[in-house]
């Protein structure tokens, strides 16, 4: 199983379905909740090549964006495994 690691705010709507989803597909992965800790948000910034919407989602340390793209990615089939 990939490493996942997702960064999240508590009050967004598309990181809880990322989250959901993930689970649902039998993922485990750690959340960065990045909510009140501009450390973190800034690391992912970085990680994510300047990107600044959450959730920002890492498979491997390779990011593959935030949660319509992690849809897509599902669907297609082309998750690792």
């Amino acid at each position: 199983m990939p490493k996942v690691e997702i960064y999240t705010k508590d009050w967004c709507g598309y990181c809880r379905a990322a989250k959901a989803l993930l689970q649902q597909l039998g993922y485990e992965f750690t959340d960065f909740d990045v909510t009140s800790d501009e450390q973190q948000y800034q690391q992912m910034l970085q990680r994510a090549n300047g990107r600044h919407t959450v959730p920002q989602i890492f498979f491997d340390g390779t990011g593959i964006g935030g949660y319509t793209d992690l849809v897509q990615l599902a669907r297609e089939g082309r998750l690792p495994q």
